[in-house]
């Protein structure tokens, strides 16, 4: 059964879902790269859109984004953790299943964890637009009604015991997030990764979809990961650690990179993209650098110009680099919106084929922002300079030579 009809009938027709699944043979990696991979990456991409390119509107501040390198950091850790929080919760259900009249089996208690988590995953969308994440609350806790359904179906415990067995896995679940969150900056999932997280073919059918099309791309994307996947049992198969870690760390940069390993272009190429001076503003400071998360490069460019008496515009250059599949998804996406309050309006867009992002504030100043090549974000922002004046300032700098830089550092 491919990814689509399953997610759908184990949200839709639990009930009759759950003895389909308990008799099948699935194994542990088609479920990671073919269930697992797909679905947890939703909620990555759209708090990655949702924080660092939308933004989010706070009262008497205006709309704060998440840095680009943080929210990618953000999103490479929860991408990972859903990996590392599955695998762990497989574990607790299999050591609890005697304690509530069941049968151990790690490959049947790796399907309830699995397929109990859909409805979160999907959810993850609802991230896109920050004040809609609460609503999640609402499809985790329908993650538990599946758990309680799926429980006795695969681990075979008696349906009086259901709920016990429920509720004591639910708060092992608690206390694992809580865990997850403590170690949260050190990244532990990558490791996990290496053991088997990934690999093996998907048994979904084969359907040709318009390689320029989202669906298309998405199915390269696929395809790509596939490959990553295949590389990486490969080589923990060989027993050397170091080669698993580092085709770990390659699998990850192709996931970011949306089916390719990218090398942000260097900093040098960036900073002549960096103008003198900016609608009629001097340059009184200038910095660049690369670095990044993971071994995932961002390389930046950036300056700020004033002229001396409160004029004042910020502008950034970015190579989203190893991460411009994040960007390239939001593209794909047609990311679109717009508001307006008592602060001043705001306005996602699409304008001939790039995504643009414009808000003006009525207490003056403001932010125009636009994605190049599906790679490259150009923005210009300030407090006391309009946002005509930030267009202007924006269309001053050579996107063709940016446009031009797409494919440098591009790894098939």
């Amino acid at each position: 059964m491919n990814l689509v009809d399953r997610a759908k009938n184990i949200c839709i027709t639990p009930k009759t879902e759950w003895p389909v699944i308990a008799g099948e043979t699935t194994s542990t990696s088609n479920l990671m790269t073919g269930y697992v991979a797909p679905l947890a990456i939703i909620g990555p991409i759209a708090g990655f859109i949702g924080g660092s390119i939308i933004g989010h509107s706070l009262p008497f501040v205006g709309t704060y984004r998440t840095p680009i390198l943080a929210g990618i950091g953000i999103a490479i850790f929860t991408f990972v953790m859903a990996f590392v929080g599955v695998f762990i919760l497989s574990l607790i259900i299999d050591a609890l299943a005697p304690s509530f009249g069941g049968e151990k089996n790690k490959q049947q208690a790796l399907k309830v964890a699995v397929y109990a988590y859909t409805p979160a995953w999907l959810a993850g969308i609802l991230s896109i637009i920050p004040f809609l994440g609460m609503l999640a609350i609402f499809a985790a806790l329908y993650s538990l009604y599946l758990l309680y359904l799926g429980l006795p179906r695969l681990m075979k415990c008696p349906e009086d015991k259901s709920i016990g067995y429920t509720a004591v896995v639910v708060i092992c679940a608690i206390v694992l997030s809580v865990l997850i969150s403590v170690v949260g900056g050190m990244f532990a999932g990558a490791g996990m990764m290496a053991t088997g997280a990934f690999g093996g073919r998907s048994s979904a059918p084969s359907i040709q979809f318009d390689k320029d099309s989202p669906v298309g791309k998405l199915e390269q994307f696929g395809k790509n990961m596939e490959e990553a996947g295949k590389k990486m049992e490969a080589a923990q198969k060989s027993g050397n650690q170091e080669e698993a870690m580092k085709a770990a760390m390659a699998g990850l940069g192709t996931a970011l990179g949306g089916g390719k390993a990218i090398e942000s272009v260097d900093i040098e190429k960036l900073k002549p993209l960096i103008p003198e001076t900016l609608s009629g503003l001097a340059k009184k400071s200038s910095r660049s650098e690369k670095n990044g998360v993971l071994g995932v490069m961002i390389s930046k460019a950036e300056a700020e110009y004033s002229d001396g008496a409160g004029k004042s515009i910020q502008l950034e250059i970015t190579d989203t680099g190893g991460a411009s599949g994040l960007m390239g998804l939001a593209s794909w996406a047609s990311v679109q919106g717009e508001k307006e309050d008592q602060y001043g309006s705001e306005k996602t867009q699409k304008i001939n084929g790039r995504l643009v992002h414009e808000k003006s504030s009525k207490s003056g100043g403001g932010e125009y922002s636009v994605v190049i090549a599906e790679r490259f974000m150009v923005e210009a922002k300030s407090s006391n300079v309009d946002l005509n004046t930030l267009k202007t300032a924006v269309a001053s700098i050579d996107l063709a030579k940016l446009e031009a830089m797409k494919n440098e550092g591009v790894k098939n």
